[in-house]
């Protein structure tokens, strides 16, 4: 049987159930990577030779490579949706949740993950960074809509605007957790350069790259006279932008994530009502799904194998619950209080912290730079929170962004009786 023929085929199917499936799952309770995922289980579990089943503790670099990839497309896309412009009140609800609910989750997982778990502070601080920002790639289903659509209330606004953010801003733990691993091997000064380095340096240049980069690819689309790249109607200069913003960020050593989201709000602001806004959205939302769907059916094959999740115990499973039910939820709501938005909306923007691929790129990036200890229950803790999520707020999901719909709805009506009298 000729594996190179069946994959080819795999993947043909794969590519046209992109298509097809959010179509079709639109109403239901379920969402398309707990499709994906099903779909990698029911290939791991076929007598054919599908797919070759790979541990990513054994293909580290390729599993860093395939997700780094997702993930920056998918923060493009994200930066391309959101209509509201930056700025400190607007973006209040973004900033607490990026500046006091992300860092008490570090803190807390690691606890759980050293009390629980029994990692060591490097491992538990691994941990902790890796889980704790929200994934652009899987809440796309509660994230706004297209640009210049109106889908942007404030639930959809806040889980967007922080997926689009936490995933860079997290890096300077991982980098702590990888300096605190070189240093009980190499004796390396624990702070050495990591707060001029990692945080200041590379959370700058990474502001600054994307920002003038946005800036200039506005240029080049809206102001440059006679061959402007909105001209072009081509969708995949998004992805040129993408590519182009995270290597030149990476190459003076920024944040590549915190650039390439910035800037795609800074090239919204510079010509926030064109229709090409919507075109570079669109493409960049195709290839981000595809490599989802991929990434994600991979994932499934993984779990079903029960090559990672073998070792499994009942700490790992209550690190889990308590991760998903109690942690987030809780430090979400304390870090949103006086912020204006009703209980539900707080309650839903709480809950629905989504962990997905962002995090496998983080764990797989870090062991790459140093060598952790109970590497492998690190793993195992991360792919099954993941595996969770993607299954429980997939189900909540479609429910709850309807409650939401159905609520503005009502409220809109009810605003023209109101200014009547």
């Amino acid at each position: 049987m000729d594996l190179y023929i069946i994959t080819l085929t795999i993947v043909g199917v794969v590519v046209l159930l992109t298509a097809w499936l959010p179509m079709v799952m639109r109403r239901l309770p379920l969402s398309l990577p707990i499709a994906c995922l099903a779909i990698g289980a029911l290939l791991a579990w076929s007598p054919f030779p599908l797919l070759p089943q790979f541990n990513p503790l054994e293909n580290r670099e390729f599993t860093e490579r395939m997700t780094e990839i997702v993930v920056i497309v998918a923060l493009m896309g994200a930066g391309l949706k959101l209509d509201r412009p930056i700025g400190w009140r607007r973006w209040m609800t973004t900033w607490r949740l990026l500046g006091i609910a992300m860092p008490l989750t570090i803190v807390v997982l690691a606890f759980l993950g050293s009390w629980i778990l029994g990692l060591g502070a490097a491992s538990a601080l691994l941990l902790g960074a890796c889980l704790a920002p929200t994934d652009p790639v899987l809440a796309s289903d509660v994230q706004v809509g297209p640009p210049q659509t109106g889908e942007e209330d404030e639930v959809r606004f806040a889980l967007t605007s922080e997926a689009g953010l936490n995933d860079g801003l997290s890096f300077p733990f991982v980098h702590l957790a990888i300096a605190l691993a070189l240093a009980v091997k190499e004796g390396v000064s624990l702070l050495q350069h990591w707060a001029f380095l990692d945080v200041f340096w590379r959370l700058a240049a990474g502001a600054f790259m994307g920002w003038a980069l946005g800036k200039a690819f506005g240029f080049l689309s809206f102001r440059m006279m006679g061959s402007s790249l909105a001209k072009t109607q081509d969708g995949f200069v998004a992805l040129g932008m993408t590519f182009t913003t995270y290597g030149l960020t990476q190459l003076i050593g920024g944040y590549g994530f915190v650039a390439v989201f910035l800037a795609a709000i800074a090239f919204r602001a510079s010509e926030r009502d064109h229709d090409f806004h919507e075109q570079l959205h669109d493409f960049s939302e195709q290839i981000e799904r595809l490599l989802m769907m991929v990434l994600l059916v991979c994932l499934g094959s993984i779990a079903a194998s029960g090559q990672l999740l073998a070792g499994i115990d009942w700490r790992v499973s209550a690190f889990v619950v308590l991760a998903i039910a109690f942690v987030r939820p809780i430090i979400g709501w304390l870090s949103l209080l006086g912020a204006g938005h009703s209980p539900g909306e707080t309650v839903i923007i709480a809950v629905f912290g989504i962990r997905g691929l962002g995090s496998i790129y983080y764990l797989a990036y870090a062991t790459g730079q140093a060598e952790f200890e109970n590497v492998q229950t690190v793993w195992a803790t991360v792919l099954l929170i993941i595996l969770v999520s993607i299954v429980v707020h997939g189900i909540a999901v479609t429910p709850t962004m309807r409650w939401i719909d159905g609520r503005r709805s009502r409220a809109a009506r009810r605003q023209p009786a109101r200014s009547v009298h």
